[in-house]
């Protein structure tokens, strides 16, 4: 599920991914924690997301960030 949480179409908000099956931009859920908001917050905002898809997008993100890392 992770890899198909994100979709990106130039029809849809020009090609900006986007969370599969909405409009919701997925920068959307990094502005919201940026600035300080909670995903509960961010689920509020945009029903269209499900908490299953802000998890997995937030999980690909991790993974992108840390593929090197090792635990310590």
């Amino acid at each position: 599920m992770i890899q198909s949480v994100i979709h990106s179409d130039p029809d849809i908000q020009g090609g900006v991914p986007v969370f599969r099956g909405t409009r919701t931009p997925v920068k959307n859920l990094f502005d919201y924690l940026e600035a300080g908001d909670s995903l509960e917050d961010f689920l509020r905002s945009f029903p269209s997301v499900s908490r299953e898809q802000a998890v997995a997008a937030l999980e690909l993100a991790r993974e992108a960030l840390t593929p090197d890392a090792h635990p310590a």
